[in-house]
């Protein structure tokens, strides 16, 4: 990089009121691409004379077609991970939350993580004309997710089955190729190139009584957004599978049963209410009413563990839980960039009693479920 490049970067990155000294140091004048990233940065980062419009940010706030071109160009001048950056900063630094509650501007946004968490938030102030390109922004984020996690989630699942359980009903779903293959492998027919089975060996998912619930706790106060679009698609994923019974619970300081909204994630999301206090020890409780079988049930409780309620109720109730025989952990809260936010002297309470209590990078949340079904946590 030649020292023009070097001097003109610096310039970029501290701003418009530094072109003097620039100058001074034999900075050539920035490209008319430059001046663009400069204008689109500075409407964030700039001094008090830098921002949306020519009012300097003074009186009514700047209009939506000033900040849907300033959309346009930080999408045209920059890679998708700096503009979901810059975004999420605007609303930090300029309160632009009109960013969230205009459709034009919604469908320039880039799907991000953080913004989608801030518009479920916001979501009860939304302007009817908003609500579908609100849940068209939330949906992007979800198919992301759902790349994610769902083929992973399904052969976790599967993976987790006990193989020594075979029924005698063909199912195409259900069939144990491994354990086929092995039992036939004396049938392999050298002409055909293939094994020819004797017989095909499928697992046993017929009994519905026998097949594992699954039951997510998801905390929804304001600092759990991450933590509820990843439980949310999550939950549907299994809610889809026949051989796992789901149920979503959501709570703050009320409690609320969102399992009937499991078959669309964007619905399951715009059930939470996020914000208010917290009462986990009261949402274990109804949690502990949908059990039937125990030692078929594995329970999530994905929550920060700021407890607003009866802390010694808390560690009874997933003390008690867990001595019936349900497999019980427990999921911190992910903030941004996927570092653990909680309580930790209720952690270590909790890890105390002998329960898993720890953060899970998204990403292994398919390997957590299957160790969980095979109890190996």
């Amino acid at each position: 990089m030649s020292q023009q490049e070097q001097l003109s970067r610096w310039r970029l990155i501290l701003g418009s009121e530094t072109e003097e000294s620039f100058d001074r140091m034999g900075g050539a004048p920035l490209s008319q691409e430059e001046l663009l990233m400069d204008s689109a940065l500075g409407a964030i980062y700039g001094g008090p004379g830098e921002s949306f419009g020519s009012d300097g940010g003074r009186g009514k706030g700047p209009s939506s077609p000033l900040i849907s071109k300033w959309l346009g160009d930080l999408r045209a001048l920059f890679d998708p991970e700096i503009v979901a950056v810059v975004q999420n900063d605007a609303i930090e630094r300029k309160g632009l939350k009109q960013l969230l509650l205009e459709p034009e501007l919604l469908d320039s946004l880039e799907p991000d993580l953080n913004l989608a968490s801030t518009l479920l938030m916001l979501k009860d102030q939304i302007p009817k004309k908003s609500k579908e390109s609100a849940r068209v922004f939330i949906r992007k984020i979800v198919e992301e997710i759902n790349r994610l996690l769902e083929n992973d989630m399904r052969r976790a699942v599967t993976a987790a089955l006990n193989r020594r359980a075979h029924a005698p009903l063909p199912s195409a779903a259900a069939l144990d190729f491994p354990y086929t293959i092995r039992r036939n492998l004396k049938h392999y027919n050298r002409e055909l190139g293939a094994i020819i089975p004797e017989r095909v060996y499928f697992f046993d998912r017929s009994s519905r009584v026998n097949r594992w619930h699954v039951i997510l706790d998801i905390d929804q106060s304001g600092s759990m957004g991450p933590s509820i679009l990843y439980s949310s698609v999550m939950a549907c994923v299994l809610a889809s599978m026949s051989a796992i019974k789901t149920s979503v619970v959501a709570f703050d300081t009320q409690i609320m049963d969102l399992t009937p909204l499991c078959a669309d994630p964007v619905d399951l999301l715009f059930g939470f209410q996020m914000g208010g206090g917290t009462d986990i020890a009261k949402s274990v409780a109804y949690c502990q009413g949908l059990i039937e079988a125990p030692a078929k049930t594995l329970f999530f409780l994905i929550s920060d563990l700021e407890e607003g309620g009866n802390r010694a109720a808390l560690l009874r109730r997933v003390e008690e839980m867990k001595d019936s025989g349900v497999t019980v952990v427990v999921l911190l809260a992910i903030a941004d960039g996927g570092k653990p936010y909680y309580d930790a002297r209720t952690a270590q309470r909790i890890a105390a009693l002998d329960i898993p209590c720890f953060a899970c990078a998204p990403e292994k949340l398919p390997e957590l479920l299957e160790r969980a079904l095979r109890g190996q946590l």
